[in-house]
């Protein structure tokens, strides 16, 4: 009886978790026989990443997609991703093919580690809300290296304070706002911290540096804020670098027409971009 208990709380604990579907699993499998039917396997991590990410052209744009459940779990949806989602799915499935990995545990595993600080669930403020948080923490976890300094950028201090100041825009710190000073103290070490970022003026001049399969975040304008919006770099026929992304509520997951110097001048809340390179996975 004791052992059957036990595995019942196992199965339950699994079961609070993860929240996907059926469709997220086919859709994992379609992700990792992409691997073979391409022999993307030994190519540069930067090459994986853009065939994933070009793989999810045309997925519908879906907000707040990872506001499910009462409590904080990992939650899965391959049918409809918003930026951040998208970027994180992405690079997820590619660190998985380099590294020769293709089952669904080892999917949730490795977003577990992206999504989550020191890749641990521990409740909603262990989740990488901040971006500029994401990338600290990915690039201590060895997943990703910001090198906007090698390119010419210069220093930014992110004062980051819209979580802690707008909670009703948070289903989970509405509902829950003990997290509230837990997410302020998160703010307050954000913003002690010193990044480097690319000016938006000088991002024409140092386009040519940036290689397929880069990750960009874009900087804003918006007080409280840091980044505003993420994709992937993608060098086109035009010699230009363009963004593959999920743009927005109502579009699909797309490469931008406008190339990325273009598109980054109309955006008016965008000050200029943080680039990221994915680092090849150490088995």
């Amino acid at each position: 009886m004791v052992k059957l208990v036990l595995i019942f709380l196992v199965i339950a604990a699994s079961l609070h978790a993860q929240i996907y579907s059926s469709n997220d699993v086919q859709i994992c499998k379609n992700k990792f026989q992409l691997a073979v039917e391409k022999n993307i396997e030994n190519k540069p991590i930067g090459e994986v990443i853009v065939q994933v990410g070009k793989s999810f052209i045309g997925t519908n744009y879906e907000a707040h997609t990872l506001e499910k459940g009462k409590t904080e779990s990992l939650v899965i949806n391959l049918t409809g991703l918003d930026c951040t989602t998208f970027l994180e799915n992405t690079l997820a499935f590619a660190r998985l093919i380099k590294e020769k990995k293709n089952s669904f545990e080892d999917y949730e595993r490795e977003l577990t580690k992206i999504r989550y600080r020191d890749g641990i669930i521990n409740q909603y403020p262990s989740r990488l809300n901040y971006f500029s948080d994401w990338i600290y923490d990915n690039e201590k976890k060895g997943i990703v290296k910001n090198i906007s300094k090698e390119l010419g950028g210069v220093p930014i201090n992110f004062k980051v304070n819209f979580m802690s100041t707008h909670p009703d825009a948070y289903k989970a710190l509405k509902e829950n706002p003990k997290f509230i000073p837990i997410i302020k103290s998160q703010e307050e070490e954000i913003s002690k911290r010193t990044y480097y970022y690319i000016p938006k003026m000088k991002v024409p001049e140092i386009e040519n540096k940036i290689e397929s399969g880069d990750l960009i975040a874009f900087t804003s304008a918006i007080k409280g804020l840091d980044i505003n919006h993420v994709g992937i770099a993608v060098r086109m026929k035009d010699g230009k670098i363009h963004l593959l992304n999920a743009p927005n509520v109502g579009y699909k997951v797309q490469i931008n027409k406008q190339p990325l110097t273009e598109y980054l001048e109309d955006v008016k809340k965008d000050t200029g971009i943080i680039v990221l390179r994915a680092l090849e996975p150490q088995s």
